[in-house]
């Protein structure tokens, strides 16, 4: 088996398959690592645009529930259509990133007034650890192996049952301790959740950059920067938890 054909990501929008079947032809209207990090930009900041919006909403304001809301489920609708329909990355990225702004934006404000400085912890945390894994990615100190791969997804999806095991068992009043409690255990668990997501961008900067190899089309760019921008959203909610974890110890 090719390199190509072997890639993984625990990443659900950078499946094995994500770039399966192209091959250099029109090297103008090519996928590029650059014209992909130039995307993310954009979408990171339309993200920004609107979390800023929905931040600065007055206190109390009952319109910031109902943007949270539409972000999140407006958000996971527009990344399956992005995921099942990659061709239109071009037009439904953008909306994501938008989508996810509210959600983020109305989440953000919940934590911080539980715990005021929290948010900016967070975000300094989150885009940290992207420049710190993509300069060790870039020089050789971390190389995303087979086995890095393997150990990764494994543990994403262990993560992901979890969750969804937590997020079955809250209709029936039962709640899973390890992941919102803040004991020691729960905080070890939140922190190994931290280390997975951030481990998540060396994947997605690996597939990227395999993707740019093997030419594939110019709107794979925007399939890239949305599978960027999904793990950065992961990793920025999980040092909240984190974060909110320590200080309610305090």
């Amino acid at each position: 088996m090719n390199r190509h054909m072997a890639l993984r990501s625990a990443n659900p929008a950078l499946t094995p398959s994500a770039f399966q079947g192209f091959a250099v032809s029109d090297t103008e209207n090519a996928m590029t690592i650059m014209g992909t990090v130039h995307k993310t930009a954009l979408a990171l900041l339309l993200l920004m645009t609107t979390a800023i919006y929905v931040w600065n909403l007055p206190a109390g304001d009952p319109r910031a529930g109902g943007f949270m809301m539409m972000g999140f489920v407006g958000g996971f609708i527009v990344a399956l259509i992005t995921i099942f329909k990659k061709h239109l990355a071009r037009y439904t990225v953008p909306v994501y990133a938008l989508l996810e702004g509210l959600a983020l934006g109305g989440i953000s404000r919940v934590f911080e007034t539980s715990y005021p400085g929290i948010v900016n912890q967070a975000i300094f945390l989150t885009f940290g650890t992207l420049g710190a894994l993509l300069l060790a990615y870039r020089s050789g100190l971390i190389k995303a192996t087979e086995n890095f791969k393997l150990g990764v997804t494994a543990a994403t999806g262990g993560i992901a049952f979890l969750y969804l095991i937590s997020f079955v068992t809250s209709f029936f009043g039962v709640q899973v301790p390890v992941i919102n409690s803040n004991s020691t255990f729960g905080i070890l668990f939140s922190f190994g959740v931290v280390i997975i997501a951030a481990l998540n961008l060396v994947m997605d900067f690996d597939f990227i950059e395999e993707g740019a190899e093997n030419g594939a089309p110019k709107y794979m760019e925007w399939y890239g920067a949305f599978g960027l921008l999904v793990t950065l959203i992961w990793l920025y909610l999980e040092i909240l938890r984190l974060l909110a974890k320590l200080q309610s110890r305090r």
